[in-house]
């Protein structure tokens, strides 16, 4: 699992990086993304003032939904696995991902006969093509 700060929950959220996000699309995955503003629900609690009380940089954590639909496949076996193959790989690149972004990843129907290398391989050049990625996006994992 994602860490829960790290989560997209509520649909509404989901709705907002759909309306006004960017898309980027491989054969398997869709990524829609959107830079949060500074002055959004998070940064408005006390968060914000008591990490800069104690000298500390205040950032907002990278939030990430993944949605995928009975199309992809009936079975809800397949789809879980789907799933936890693709927050396995968030997991690995999460620590590269430029904070303060919300990230959906929606599943095309393709994605049923894809192995793990191939879903991180498709994340990865996903968040490079979208320009989240911290560092060597070019750097291979696999």
């Amino acid at each position: 699992m994602l860490p829960q700060k790290n989560r997209l929950k509520h649909p509404k959220e989901f709705k907002v990086v759909y309306r006004t996000g960017i898309t980027r699309k491989t054969s398997h995955l869709i990524l829609r993304g959107r830079r949060r503003e500074e002055n959004s629900q998070v940064a408005k609690s006390g968060e914000r003032s008591q990490a800069e009380a104690e000298g500390k940089e205040f950032y907002q954590p990278t939030r990430i939904g993944i949605a995928i639909a009975q199309k992809v496949s009936k079975r809800a076996v397949i789809r879980n696995r789907i799933k936890r193959r693709i927050r396995a790989g968030l997991r690995e690149l999460l620590p590269r991902i430029e904070a303060g972004w919300d990230l959906v990843f929606i599943v095309r129907p393709a994605a049923v006969e894809c192995n793990y290398r191939q879903l991180l391989q498709e994340l990865e050049q996903l968040l490079a093509k979208a320009e989240v990625l911290n560092g060597d996006s070019r750097r291979d994992l696999l």
